[in-house]
């Protein structure tokens, strides 16, 4: 059965966007997206395998091939199969003043007994371009958007790994891995074993097997800051850099720094009788963090978070100068975050 790629691709008359089929000899793959392209071109070659029977798979690196020796394995014929994919890969190497003329030529023109797979990460448009659009197809790999993701991740889960997942668990997982569709289907295949055959991928299972996002662990130690608690602020600071590599102080003082600037545009904004809703959404809060950020925001005077602010960029100024101690800078901006947060600042 052949497989599905990204299933979001619309026909326009330039055929750009169309995932590609048994009638185009040249296909470009293009965009960011190594997922993709890979999926893309499997499902090509099952496209070709239904047409044809069976194919012989030529490989080549644009950055080491001659498009000489590509074309000719184009053009010669087959002494296995009755058709050819021939791949390469980093195809924007192999392009240059000299090669693309040759490329759009062929692409004028085309062997009838292979198909021609063009894949790049990144891709500069010329004539060849406008050739290929006559008798193949452009097809952009670019990152999906979150939302695209959390769809895709619904269809992928029922279609490929036969367990089936809620559009609000499959944004809970983009959540935690981002929209890299490679790594969303590699944890779905975790989850699909965990639900068993035909099960049911829940939220309870997400967040047992998938490791928490960049912004979880910082949450974890923005909310610590903002308790208003020095005692205990410092006592979670001090096993934080204690049980973590030898570079922890390093994402403290990231997290110290974005709190910082949180609370400084919160407070400044509802000092100004900015709706505390629409802080929120312009600062991007969610979940605990929004309430918590808010209320300390709220009843701290704009000066005082601009001092806090200023000192969490001196740290950080400090830090990457390697001058001082950063466990002790990094206990002196608990303090001060521990006083802001209990109002005694």
């Amino acid at each position: 059965m052949a497989r599905y790629a990204w299933g979001v691709a619309k026909k326009t008359s330039s055929k750009a966007g169309v995932a590609p089929d048994a009638t185009h000899r040249v296909v470009i793959l293009c965009g960011k997206e190594a997922f993709l392209r890979a999926e893309y071109t499997n499902h090509l070659r099952d496209k070709l395998e239904t047409e044809f029977g069976q194919i012989d798979v030529l490989r080549f690196d644009g950055d080491s091939a001659q498009a000489s020796d590509i074309l000719d394995e184009c053009r010669s014929f087959g002494l296995m199969a009755a058709h050819k994919l021939v791949v390469v890969e980093n195809a924007d190497k192999l392009l240059n003043e000299s090669t693309r003329p040759l490329m759009q030529r062929y692409a004028e023109a085309p062997s009838e007994g292979a198909t021609l797979v063009l894949r790049a990460s990144t891709w500069r448009k010329g004539n060849l371009d406008k050739a290929v659009e006559r008798i193949g197809v452009i097809t952009p790999c670019d990152q999906a958007s979150e939302a695209m993701a959390q769809r895709w991740c619904v269809r992928r889960g029922d279609r490929q790994h036969n367990a089936s997942i809620t559009p609000q668990v499959a944004a809970m997982l983009v959540e935690r891995t981002g929209p890299d569709l490679g790594r969303i289907d590699t944890e779905l295949g975790k989850l699909a074993l965990a639900a068993g055959p035909g099960g049911q991928i829940t939220g309870e299972i997400v967040a047992e097997l998938v490791g928490r996002t960049r912004e979880e662990e910082v949450w974890s130690i923005q909310s610590e800051l903002l308790s208003g608690d020095a005692q205990r602020t410092i006592g979670q600071l001090r096993a934080i850099l204690d049980n973590a590599p030898r570079d922890a102080h390093v994402p403290v003082t990231f997290a110290c720094t974005d709190l910082a600037r949180k609370l400084h545009g919160a407070s400044r904004a509802i000092a100004a009788g900015t709706n505390p809703f629409q802080v929120g959404k312009d600062l991007k809060l969610w979940g605990p963090a929004r309430d918590a950020i808010l209320g300390v925001g709220g009843r701290t005077h704009p000066d005082t978070a601009r001092s806090l602010l200023e000192a969490c960029v001196a740290a950080d100024r400090a830090s990457k100068s390697g001058l001082g101690r950063p466990e002790r800078t990094l206990e002196r901006l608990a303090l001060r975050f521990a006083a802001v947060a209990s109002g005694r600042a």
